[in-house]
């Protein structure tokens, strides 16, 4: 019982959320799913709480939870997302870590982590502070515990951060090998110095702060983590067990942990089935003899006998330290290999700029309202978890001393919004990549705008000229994007949403999706409060008034606006603050009359004087809701389409199976013809009624015909019905013509290919079969 085994799963993406709508829109990056986060979901999260473990034949032999025998850590921004967009999964993950200690006698498998993945030792020291504290509370309101082991943003560690872990009661923390700098038994003289990855990676050491508090480091098996994230060791579970067995060896005088940490992701996206591999592989090495455990049960039965001191400013990711983060270091992702990452220093130094005019002010206006303002900043983690209004109510109240007035309670939000959105826009990934053009940086410049924003509201300052020009001094590696403060007035700068923005989308969604009354856009809340309609024969004059409040910082405004619709996608709103309608208005009048006379030139200009400077149209739609309203107006468009494509493939199948027979080249036309006519019946047949038939005389015709269809939208089409199925066959497995149209789909979704992923179906079918037969 000397030999333990510990994996550790890092799962993290950044934070995708729109800064302005709290919510992910959709990226078409991830097709055919709507966002990164649903992609990895459907890839690697859900995958690995229920992991197959297969017998020698290929059959399911058992479903297992991976979190529940695995250490692991999920980044809290992502955890909210899984918790309103993948509920199941989301309960599974806290379900592991209740099982884990039960198992564990009472330490869980979960670890926190620093709340949005800030490169702690750039960090400033108040920074840091709020990024343990509201990682350590945000793990408590999830998991129900207090956290022993909290993960470091890539990593990256010097002696301030483990004291800030140290001072939250954080008892332990996992590091790269590299990182240790020397270490010797407790209480002994000498040290003897790290080079490279020298150190025992069996044994937890013990690391002595300044402040005479401790901390627990657990620095993991290199080769192996390597092994898995790169050199392809997922591709079977054996080979797992057994490099994680060899690392064991026979024992020791010591009790030995051996343990890898690596980004949760390889087990199932970045290395498809490598959950399968994780779930055998741990399997197998129970049955070996050695124990399953995680860091938190290991430290409490053998704590350190050795000391370290850790590498300054180091991280597992960059071999410069921490210069990824903030200079042209040399690493990078390795996509494009004559690219320089130069813009990485005025990117900081810009974001730096900005966050000291932001807290200047933050001090100034915020120590009026609050006790203490920082401790505050501290503290709204509490809304940012419950934005009931009755708990931001009750934050308020403890932390002013005193009923708010309306004003005041506004003001106290935006600040600490204005605060939220200054450590957001230091998310580790956007300086990880390669160009300052990426999606992942212009995240972190969208999360700059909003605080920029919020600022410019409260104080009337406006930062955003200052934060262009320091851009101005990160050069893109594309001569198309030019420089930074180039890349913020083109694609940042126009992402802006204010209350007004929200009211031209309300409108346009009103008359185009008939979303009248109150509505909730996102964040925030629409109530029309008057709404008047002229019909003008094919047009129609919609005049009214709104009131538009954000349920994060409770800010609201009346606006009036006008919205002319000449038919199919043209519209021209206009919207403009106002306290009321005008009775006396004329030009809503004379907008009709000008149309009547069929001068929409005049219309237009009467709208756009009266409703405000700037005319809506569809593009003023959210990016989700301009899809579903475009994939609306399109639907007779291409019904039309699709009815003119079945009567040419049916009009000239005999000429087709001609020249297959010939062996004559079908011509790209009738082939184009062929493929979209069979990709719609086999589409078409997946809907809840369709003929399962059809669907496989479509796909064996394509066969015959050497036709190319599109692959994975058929697969992911496939998916989904065979997932709403087995969802009903779980519910009722007593439905024969249900369970009959699953077996049906089931054979469909194997004549498609192996693009059709069977993880949820076959999950189903024998949970079904374990608890029914």
């Amino acid at each position: 019982m000397s030999r333990f085994v510990c994996v550790h799963g890092h799962f993290y993406q950044p934070p995708r959320e729109n800064p302005w709508l709290e919510e992910v829109e959709l990226e078409d990056s991830a097709h055919p799913y709507h966002d990164w986060n649903e992609r990895i979901t459907a890839e690697c999260y859900r995958p690995n709480a229920a992991a197959r473990v297969l017998d020698g034949d290929g059959y399911i032999m058992d479903i297992v939870n991976n979190y529940a025998h695995m250490s692991f850590n999920f980044g809290p921004t992502l955890l909210a997302w899984l918790e309103r967009h993948a509920t199941s999964v989301y309960e599974k993950i806290l379900e592991a870590d209740r099982e884990s200690m039960r198992r564990c006698s009472g330490h869980g498998n979960a670890l926190a982590q620093a709340y949005n993945h800030v490169i702690l030792p750039l960090a400033r020291p108040r920074d840091v502070r709020t990024q343990v504290i509201w990682g350590v509370k945000d793990f408590r309101h999830r998991f129900g515990r207090y956290p022993e082991g909290m993960w470091l943003p890539e990593t990256a560690v010097d002696v301030p951060s483990l004291e800030a872990l140290a001072e939250a009661g954080i008892r332990f923390t996992i590091l790269a090998p590299h990182q240790a700098l020397r270490v010797r038994p407790v209480g002994a003289a000498s040290w003897r110095e790290i080079q490279g990855e020298e150190v025992d990676p069996t044994r937890p050491y013990l690391v002595r702060l300044p402040s005479g508090r401790e901390i627990a480091v657990f620095f993991y098996h290199g080769p192996i983590a390597r092994a898995v994230a790169f050199e392809g060791l997922l591709t079977h579970g054996d080979r797992l067990a057994d490099r994680l067995l060899g690392a064991l060896g026979g024992g020791g005088p010591h009790p030995r942990l051996v343990h890898l940490a690596t980004d949760g992701e390889s087990y199932g996206h970045h290395h498809r089935h490598g959950e399968m591999a994780l779930a055998y592989a741990l399997r197998h090495m129970a049955a070996s003899g050695a124990t399953i455990t995680n860091y938190a049960a290991f430290l409490a039965q053998h704590p350190p006998d050795q000391q370290a001191e850790i590498r300054e400013g180091s991280s597992w990711s960059c071999a410069h330290g921490v210069e990824r983060w903030r200079a042209d270091c040399g690493c990078h992702s390795g996509a494009h290999p004559g690219w320089n990452q130069a813009w990485r220093g005025p990117l900081r130094a810009a974001l730096d700029a900005l966050r000291d005019e932001l807290d200047a002010r933050y001090a100034a206006r915020a120590g009026a309202l609050f006790v203490d303002p920082w401790a505050a900043r501290d503290a709204y983690i509490d809304v940012i978890l419950d934005r009931d209004r009755s708990s931001v109510e009750a934050f308020l109240h403890r932390q002013t001393g005193r009923q708010l007035e309306d004003h005041e309670a506004r003001d106290a939000l935006v600040l600490l919004e204005m605060q939220r959105h200054a450590m957001l826009m230091y998310t580790s990934c956007g300086w990880f990549f390669d160009d300052i053009s990426g999606l992942e940086s212009l995240q972190v410049l969208r999360y700059a705008a909003r605080a920029a924003q919020l600022a410019k509201g409260l104080f009337g300052d406006d930062l955003e000229e200052g934060l262009e020009r320091a851009l101005s001094m990160a050069k893109s590696n594309l001569p198309e994007e030019g420089d930074g403060g180039r890349i913020y007035r083109r694609k940042v700068r126009p992402a802006s949403v204010d209350l007004a923005r929200v009211a031209a989308h309300h409108v346009v969604a009103s008359v185009f999706l008939e979303a009248d009354g109150t509505r909730d856009v996102y964040a925030y809340r629409v109530d029309t409060e008057e709404q008047r309609r002229w019909p003008l024969g094919v047009a129609t004059l919609e005049v009214g008034r709104v009131k538009v409040s954000s349920a994060v910082t409770w800010e609201s405004a009346r606006l009036c606006y006008g919205a002319l619709h000449l038919g199919g996608h043209s519209l021209a709103a206009g919207v403009r603050l106002c306290d009321a309608l005008e009775e006396a208005d004329t030009a809503p009048v004379r907008i009709a009359e000008a149309v009547r006379k069929a001068d929409v030139p005049e219309a237009l200009r009467i709208l756009d004087r009266h409703f405000g400077g700037a005319t809506h149209s569809l593009r003023s739609l959210f990016r989700d809701e301009r899809r579903r309203l475009v994939a609306h107006l399109m639907e007779s468009t291409l019904a039309d389409v699709d009815a003119v494509v079945h009567r040419l493939f049916r009009q000239h199948i005999p000429l087709v199976d001609f020249l297959v027979e010939g062996g004559i080249p079908v011509p790209k036309a009738l082939r184009s013809v062929a493929e979209l006519s069979l990709e719609s019946d086999i589409l078409r047949s997946l809907y809840p009624n369709g003929d399962l038939a059809r669907a496989r005389e479509a796909l064996e015709q394509a066969r015959a015909w050497g036709l190319s269809l599109d692959a994975q939208a058929l697969a992911h089409a496939t998916e989904h019905a065979l997932d709403n199925v087995a969802a009903a066959v779980q519910e009722d497995p007593r439905d024969l013509a249900m369970l009959e149209r699953f077996g049906r789909l089931a054979q469909v979704a194997r004549e498609i290919g192996a693009g059709v992923d069977l993880h949820n179906a076959q999950n189903a079918c024998h949970e079904m079969l374990t608890i029914h037969w």
